[in-house]
């Protein structure tokens, strides 16, 4: 069984990083999803795309997958690029529109 492993990005609408500190284990979908016939409700008789796991670290999470026998397949974070930019930028003379 394929579980897929990663640290989550900052959410684009908070400032915080608070959610970016664990790691994340998902597994990959077994069923495809189908619409519900009647109401059109989007459903998967797969339980395990509901499963969401988080870890301290990545070896705790690579441990546990080799304990239970899931592959891992590990998406390592990408590195934050910061710019630093004055407010008084946004008025200068030498801003290019």
């Amino acid at each position: 069984m394929k579980v897929r492993v990663y640290k989550p990005a900052k959410n684009a609408m908070q400032s915080g990083r608070a959610a970016t500190k664990h790691w994340v284990m998902e597994f990959e979908p077994g069923a495809k999803k189908v619409a519900d016939q009647l109401m059109g409700w989007i459903g998967s008789t797969d339980t395990r795309g509901q499963v969401r796991m988080y870890f301290d670290s990545l070896e705790e999470a690579q441990a546990f997958a080799a304990r239970h026998k899931l592959i891992a397949d590990i998406e390592q974070p990408k590195s934050r690029v910061r710019r630093v930019q004055a407010y008084a930028d946004n008025f200068a003379f030498k801003r290019v529109v």
